[in-house]
């Protein structure tokens, strides 16, 4: 499978899953468009991963939140590569805190970046996809979305806002033959996850059916599937990656 000359960006591209997602589409020869907020060094780590499969790509700096930024960076990334062919809309942050005591500005925080984020990006990608008649978006929900958990109102109603906002733009787009799925991660082994304690870890492990932790690189080869022609007859659709911890449609 080759995706040679296409174009794609990954929000929250330089570290975990949004890496592991540059890495696999660069080894697909896909050049990788690095987003990232705070962390210059982060991303040119990642870059660096990407070349070590024989993959070229670039950095680029911007908060999805912002959308006078989305705008402009999308532009720029256009104007100089041709096209974004694929977008995977992956940054995301956490407020996490019990609903009695958090702050607005939490909820409002996650929403606008986990949420907002997307929308910004999609609609900012989405024209130049619309006339090549071509374009895979990747909307990264979790499956906090569908079982919910405490202390994460505002991550659960964003990512669950994501299966929706996926469903309704693949019906608008798919005449265009533009796809637009949704992969909703169980518990990865990232830095929060390795946060945790061992315990807590241990307790995860318990509600997973294959007893153990995802890693970026089996949501990667999600996102790789959806992208790849075996994907091309698929769209508004949600692929649960969590080790059976979640079966429901």
């Amino acid at each position: 499978m080759s995706l040679e000359g296409k174009v794609a960006l990954i929000t929250g591209g330089s570290r975990g899953i949004g890496r592991a997602v540059c890495t696999q589409l660069a080894s697909l020869g896909v050049l990788v468009g690095v987003n990232y907020v705070s962390n210059p060094a982060a991303a040119e780590q990642t870059l660096e991963q990407v070349k070590t499969v024989g993959g070229q790509g670039f950095t680029c700096q911007f908060n999805v939140a912002d959308t006078e930024a989305v705008q402009k960076n999308i532009k720029a990334i256009i104007d100089q590569y041709g096209s974004i062919d694929i977008l995977v809309n992956n940054a995301g942050i956490t407020r996490d805190g019990l609903m009695a005591r958090m702050k607005e500005s939490h909820w409002d925080d996650v929403l606008d970046t986990n949420l907002k984020g997307a929308f910004n990006c999609s609609k900012a990608a989405m024209r130049p996809m619309m006339k090549k008649k071509w374009g895979r978006i990747i909307n990264i929900s979790s499956v906090i979305g569908f079982l919910g958990n405490g202390g994460q109102v505002n991550y659960g109603a964003a990512k669950a806002g994501l299966v929706g906002f996926t469903k309704s733009m693949a019906r608008e787009l798919a005449g265009r033959n533009i796809t637009v799925n949704c992969v909703a991660p169980g518990y990865i082994v990232t830095d929060m996850t390795e946060e945790l304690d061992q315990e807590v870890q241990d307790a995860i492990k318990m509600q997973i059916p294959l007893g153990r932790l995802g890693s970026p690189e089996d949501v990667a080869a999600s996102v790789a599937f959806f992208v790849s022609p075996g994907g091309d007859y698929l769209t508004g659709q949600t692929l649960h990656v969590n080790g059976g911890m979640y079966m429901g449609n």
